[in-house]
């Protein structure tokens, strides 16, 4: 498995820790877990962007949203 290094300020290294101790996980565990958070909705939010320009991909409003769902 690939090492990662990387550097952090110092209150963001006190709440990490501070983290870890409470759940007695390890750094690295909330630090993997926040990165595949944010890829995930990084991979999500270009899809967005994909289909927004797509000018075959049809947009609709809240209210035909609604109507549609029998809301």
């Amino acid at each position: 498995m690939p090492t990662l290094t990387l550097r952090v300020e110092d209150q963001l290294d006190r709440k990490l820790r501070k983290l870890a101790k409470e759940t007695e996980r390890p750094k690295s565990y909330f630090i993997k877990k926040a990165l595949e958070l944010y890829l995930e909705e990084y991979e999500d939010y270009q899809i967005a962007l994909a289909r927004r320009a797509d000018k075959d991909d049809g947009i609709m409003t809240m209210a035909q949203m609604r109507k549609a769902l029998g809301v």
